[in-house]
């Protein structure tokens, strides 16, 4: 698929422009509510559904469809980034009012460093065939991974990433308003705030390492890529808030999640075999069936621990 210059200038200018819009109505560091992060959420969603019509106006059905298959899977692995955040802004204590402002630029910093590895491992599937056997033992593995050693995060505090910046970086160990570098006896030091955005930033490059591997399987269309992911991580924020105070319940997510990544895997190595490149349509059922099996079947767990004993 060849894109012209213009369509990534477009696509560019319409994300930079729904960011503003988005900094500029939280400009007040309110704290987000359930209903106003719900609406939010629609939005986001209805913008990313929006540009997959789009693609199948300018492009095709098959086009598009991949584009929905690697919008589907980034969305679903973003529940997870979701646990993440909220062990770092336990962790932390972050204030509420501020949260929204750390999701805020950790998303600018997700697309910058999700568009630099996207170009990298398009090229690398490009130019060298064996490394799809490479991505694809890697999500395998990390599907295993995700399965059976789910919950065994590092403290944000013993983040490597975290640690040089404390390292390098001047600190005062305290929040100082919405403020990621402040002034302290004259000196110009960092916040804690600034430490609690690195771990952000530190943690979804992990995921990051996952997710543009795991929509590459399905194509290594640089611009579909890109959009997919960038769709699904604007609405990141606003998934957040949303699902806060409904992470307990979603049990047996990281199952769904740990077998959409393996899938993934066994999918890119099988494109460089005879069997070839999987139907999108079987790609899109794989995955609405196995995120809803899992979403079904943690609510239903948590409903009959939650029942009278």
């Amino acid at each position: 698929m060849t894109v012209p210059w213009w369509a990534w200038v477009a696509v560019m200018t319409a994300v930079a422009a729904m960011l503003a819009v988005d900094l500029f109505l939280h400009r007040d560091n309110h704290v987000v509510g359930f209903r106003e992060a719900v609406i939010w959420s629609g939005i986001w969603i209805a913008a990313g559904l929006a540009f997959g019509a789009v693609l199948w106006w300018w492009q095709g059905g098959e086009v598009a469809g991949t584009y929905y298959a690697g919008y589907l899977i980034e969305k679903a692995l973003s529940i997870d980034n979701v646990f993440v955040f909220a062990l770092i802004f336990t962790f932390f204590a972050v204030p509420e009012t501020v949260q929204h402002k750390v999701l805020f630029w950790g998303v600018i910093g997700a697309l910058v460093f999700r568009l630099a590895f996207i170009f990298v491992g398009a090229e690398l599937l490009e130019t060298f065939f064996w490394t799809a056997y490479v991505f694809g033992a890697f999500l395998v593995w990390t599907g295993y991974t995700m399965a059976f050693r789910h919950g065994e995060e590092t403290p944000p505090d013993r983040n490597p990433v975290v640690r040089l910046v404390r390292r390098i970086v001047p600190t005062d160990a305290r929040y100082h308003g919405d403020r990621f570098f402040t002034r302290v006896d004259g000196k110009r030091v960092a916040t804690l705030l600034f430490v609690v955005l690195i771990a952000v930033e530190a943690s979804d490059l992990i995921f990051a390492i996952d997710s543009v591997a795991a929509i590459l399987a399905i194509t290594t269309s640089t611009f579909v890529v890109w959009t997919a992911n960038a769709f699904a991580i604007l609405g990141l924020r606003s998934l957040y808030f949303c699902l806060a105070g409904l992470l307990r319940r979603f049990v047996h997510l990281h199952y769904g999640l740990a077998l959409l990544l393996a899938f993934a895997g066994v999918k890119l190595i099988l494109s460089e075999t005879p069997v070839g490149k999987l139907p999108i349509p079987v790609t899109l059922g794989v995955i609405v069936l196995t995120i809803g099996a899992s979403i079904v079947s943690s609510l239903h767990a948590t409903r009959r621990s939650a029942g009278p004993r």
